[in-house]
């Protein structure tokens, strides 16, 4: 293999530019040469392409966001639209691609292996929400980027006497919510995996007030429910003065930590070494510290539980 391409694609996320920066490197240590596909799929239609280098990477491994931009593209789902991709792909002489992004990402980068181009998958989502991997780049980041937050919204919480509902990503996911919930001390951690009671959780305010407390804090993931409509039953319920936050896409900027640096790194790496070796329909991910390799469509057709043993504990934590 003499030239790859490689995209990111869907929202983005910390941690992106590190593993971009990985690939061009390594991929030249081997000979081959990279060409970066703007603004993801749509790129690959638009023939939006560019050949990278040592300097082309030089000094992005610590910026958030992706320098290749991203975007999400409903053309690429079509059989003409893929068709274009591919015409572009053969025209530049690229013989692999590597597709950094979320479950979306993968889906293309399954298509473009049944058309016949080695593409491998690196799990790149704040949300994480991709089974087969034990982080996927840029949570580490977003769950550092929320607490930082909650801790501000802690002093003034405190000061006020308020109840504070904060309203984080992960779409049908609690992942985030519920590292977030646990590193921040939040009283309460509602996530869409877990059915809950609003009268509990108006209950459990209401006797950390009774025994002192000055504040609470709730953490709810955005798939679980509405924030806006919990702070009005809450307030109904307890007659407490309630706050609603909603971090939005706050949570998928910043600079990455060195967690997500290294994870991207590791990836982009291996995804490189993966397509040395003409592998396919891959996704690279993290399991116990080890690098592991699993088919793109046995990906898909999984999904990643929640780990109910940490919310156990942030749970027992939280009186």
């Amino acid at each position: 293999m003499k030239r790859i391409g490689v995209i990111t694609s869907g929202g983005d996320a910390p941690g992106m530019n590190a593993a971009i920066r990985a690939i061009v490197r390594k991929a030249i240590f081997y000979g081959i040469e990279v060409y970066g596909i703007h603004r993801g799929f749509m790129g690959l239609i638009n023939s939006d392409f560019i050949k990278l280098d040592i300097s082309s990477v030089g000094d992005i491994i610590h910026r958030g966001g992706t320098v290749l931009l991203t975007a999400r593209c409903d053309e690429f789902k079509t059989e003409e639209g893929q068709e274009k991709a591919l015409k572009n792909l053969e025209a530049f002489g690229i013989e692999g691609m590597i597709v950094i992004g979320g479950d979306g990402s993968l889906r293309g980068a399954n298509v473009l292996s049944k058309q016949g181009i080695p593409t491998i998958g690196i799990p790149t989502t704040i949300d994480n929400d991709i089974p087969f991997t034990d982080n996927c780049i840029g949570f580490d980041t977003a769950v550092n980027t929320v607490v930082d937050a909650v801790n501000k919204v802690r002093d003034t919480a405190t000061s006020h006497e308020r109840t504070f509902i904060i309203e984080v990503m992960g779409r049908a996911a609690g992942h985030l919510a519920l590292y977030t919930g646990l590193a921040s001390g939040a009283e309460t951690i509602l996530v869409p995996e877990i059915p809950f009671d609003l009268n509990d959780v108006c209950t459990k305010i209401e006797k950390g007030y009774i025994r002192g407390k000055l504040h609470s804090i709730i953490v709810v993931a955005e798939g679980a429910a509405s924030s806006i409509e919990i702070g009005k039953v809450i307030k109904e319920k307890t007659d407490l003065e309630t706050r609603v936050i909603i971090l939005g896409h706050l949570q998928r900027g910043g600079t990455p930590s060195a967690h997500d640096r290294i994870l991207a790194s590791r990836f982009g790496g291996k995804a490189v070494d993966l397509l040395k070796d003409n592998v396919r329909d891959k996704m690279v991910g993290l399991i116990k510290g080890e690098l592991v390799v699993n088919d793109i469509e046995k990906v898909l057709a999984a999904s990643k539980p929640l780990d109910m043993e940490l919310y156990r504990l942030a749970d027992i934590l939280s009186f």
